[in-house]
């Protein structure tokens, strides 16, 4: 038994690496673990539930897992309208099992070891989950520890808040009606996050409420990001930085978080090209966490130093095995991320996975679509969409970059709506739309 063991690893470790995917698929589909299948999904956020939809219906029952420990789905795109009082916590969730096809066999357990060299995950409970493919989707974790006295503030501090959490975001809109003037700040960590945009968009919905009820007049506000830009794309970035300065926002760039205390108020900031640190007090403090890939993930052999799942940026295959690809938050595709762009990658990936079933070449190619919809008050939003070096791709044929209350009405009541389409594998992304939007223009308006 140990040298057939010895022997499978060999088989399937030459099999990946061979160009002759062929060759793969007899040595996976012959070797079985405790439970084996065709294609096997892990993480069931929005990117991970589209593919288990699509290849589910194709590939018939019992050949498609998604391995999920978690009962609760939630739309987290729409968290920055929970923060701001516009819709309810309850609104953006979904149970899990209302996610995950019926014809996809759902393994309630957390990933916890991936060996691409044998085509098997284990889990938790002590799994070994064969696969003759496999799609990464498990998105970021928060880090909220990984600032000093942070757990604890959110704890004790009514005052310090975080949209990017269930536990806490519910919470924002509280503090924000309490505030009665001071310094109020607003943070994005050095790290990658979900949605670069979100930390700012809280910000302007705080600014417009506080300026309607008269407390703007006796305040200040502070967005402290380590990043260089307000954004990537270099349109909307030259856009926000106006829309800060035209409402008094003061904006200190590469400037990261590093301690909070909550007993004095105190917030101790970095400023990243110097390592000179400073003390800011606050009277209300809306906090981004750090975020990374799953422990699991980052201790396998998938990732980068980063921690990053390594695929080719363009087809979203992984760099190494050909017969695993990524998608979403988790990969090291240089794009920021959004559902908008996992909504693309969608696509991308059932495709180019389809073709490499067939034994085929890969055709479809990603063009780094993302979308950030910048709420920047209760009835304005700037549409930001954006492709690789932050090209402009605009959707609609007016200019997205302007706010506009039509953009704000598209994410509030379009978007959800589209979400839930993805995650069932029936979006990928707007490009057959913004083709029908700019029929016969030379170019955008």
């Amino acid at each position: 038994m140990a040298a057939f063991s010895r022997t499978a690893s060999l088989l399937c470790k030459n099999a990946v690496r061979s160009e002759s995917l062929g060759k793969l698929n007899n040595f996976c589909t012959s070797a079985r673990g405790s439970k084996s299948y065709q294609l096997v999904v892990v993480g069931s956020g929005a990117g991970g539930a589209a593919i288990a939809a699509r290849f589910s219906s194709k590939l018939g029952k019992g050949k498609v897992a998604i391995i999920e420990p978690s009962d609760a789905h939630y739309n987290q795109a729409m968290w920055t309208l929970v923060g701001g009082g516009i819709v309810k916590l309850e609104d953006t969730y979904r149970p899990m099992a209302s996610i995950i096809p019926s014809t996809c066999d759902w393994i309630k357990d957390r990933a916890t070891t991936f060996k691409p060299d044998t085509c098997t995950v284990s889990t938790q409970g002590g799994e070994e989950i064969k696969y003759e493919y496999l799609v990464v989707a498990v998105g970021l974790q928060l880090r909220y520890e990984d600032i000093k006295g942070l757990t604890e503030g959110l704890e004790m501090d009514p005052m310090l808040v975080s949209n990017y959490s269930a536990k806490y975001v519910t919470r924002t809109i509280n503090a924000i009606d309490k505030f009665k003037g001071g310094q109020a700040v607003f943070t994005l960590p050095n790290t990658p996050i979900k949605c670069p945009g979100a930390p700012q968009k809280i910000m302007y919905l705080a600014e417009s409420k506080w300026k309607k009820n008269g407390v703007k007049k006796s305040s200040t506000i502070t967005y402290n990001t380590a990043m260089g830009v307000m954004l990537g794309a270099p349109k909307y970035a030259e856009v926000l930085r106006g829309v800060c300065e035209k409402r008094g926002i003061q904006v200190n760039f590469k400037t990261n978080l590093v301690e909070v205390n909550p007993e004095k108020k105190e917030a101790v900031f970095m400023k990243l090209e110097t390592g000179e640190t400073y003390v800011q007090p606050y009277d209300f403090m809306h906090v981004t966490p750090p975020m990374s890939t799953p422990t699991e993930l980052k201790s396998s052999p998938l990732v980068n130093a980063g921690g990053f799942l390594t695929v080719d940026k363009y087809t979203l295959q992984h760099s190494q095995y050909p017969n695993v690809f990524g998608i979403g938050d988790c990969t090291d595709v240089p794009t920021p991320k959004t559902a908008a762009a996992v909504a693309s990658q969608c696509g991308i990936v059932a495709e180019n996975l389809a073709a490499v079933m067939k034994g085929g070449t890969l055709t479809r190619k990603y063009d780094g679509y993302t979308a950030c919809p910048l709420v920047t008050s209760y009835n304005t939003c700037i549409m930001a969409e954006f492709a690789f070096e932050g090209v402009p791709m605009e959707t609609f044929p007016i200019d997205q970059g302007k706010e506009r209350q039509s953009m704000y009405w598209v994410k509030l009541h379009i978007l959800p709506r589209v979400y839930n389409l993805m995650t069932k594998g029936w979006w990928s992304g707007p490009a057959p739309v913004r083709k029908i939007f700019h029929l016969g223009l030379s170019k955008q308006e």
